[in-house]
């Protein structure tokens, strides 16, 4: 697919997808990767943008450049919105009490702190990504190792073998300090998209480098 085609159908998704406003967003292609511009009227919609160009089949990556502008009413100021994320990650069961620290800056969020799962991690981010006034969020959370390299690279593979969509041979993982490396090919987008899960998936896994190429 020629990169013309490929920014079509970009476009195509972003105006089909009805929790964005593409009016205001840009696409450029260059060799299968996507640059994002313009602006939305929140982050959420802003995820939703990368999110929808992803899914086109042919995006090789996705660069997001896209601003949030916020519409009618004045944003919160930085200490407002510091202390409804505070009591955000309080009510989120799937968060440990105390474990974040959150910063604000010009409405960007930045989240530190230590926990032991990345699935907290990530819970820590979507409960704050659709609060009002939020323009964008740094996750910095670090997920504390929990596991051996050997115990987390068998729990990887077996959750490669499990999943009927990736073709788990292919694949190798790597372990070091907590650090996840994996290699191979994958067919599509969405299963590689898979894999890098499996990986988080693990207990103590603290990164993923993702040096798998498509075929």
């Amino acid at each position: 697919m020629n990169d013309k085609i490929l920014r079509q159908s970009i476009v195509d998704e972003l105006d089909f997808e009805p929790s964005i406003d593409a009016a205001n967003i840009g696409v450029a292609v260059d060799n299968g990767i996507v640059t994002l511009t313009g602006h939305v009227g929140s982050y959420t919609e802003r995820l939703a943008a990368e999110k929808a160009a992803r899914k086109v089949r042919g995006v090789r990556g996705v660069v997001e450049e896209i601003k949030v502008r916020f519409a009618g009413e004045a944003p919160p100021r930085d200490e407002d919105l510091a202390r409804r994320a505070v009591q955000m990650l309080d009510w989120s069961v799937s968060v440990p009490p105390n474990a974040i620290q959150v910063k604000v800056q010009d409405g960007w969020v930045t989240l530190t702190g230590e926990v032991a799962w990345q699935y907290q991690k990530e819970e820590a981010q979507a409960a704050l990504k659709r609060l009002s006034g939020v323009a964008g969020i740094i996750n910095m959370i670090e997920v504390k190792p929990a596991a051996s390299a050997t115990d987390v690279r068998a729990k990887i593979e077996a959750a490669l073998k499990r999943n009927a969509e990736v073709e788990a041979d292919a694949i190798k993982v790597t372990v070091k300090d907590a650090k996840v490396t994996l290699e191979g090919k994958v067919h599509a987008w969405h299963e590689r998209n898979l894999v890098e899960n499996a990986a988080w998936s693990a207990p103590g896994v603290r990164s993923v480098v993702d040096h798998l190429t498509l075929t």
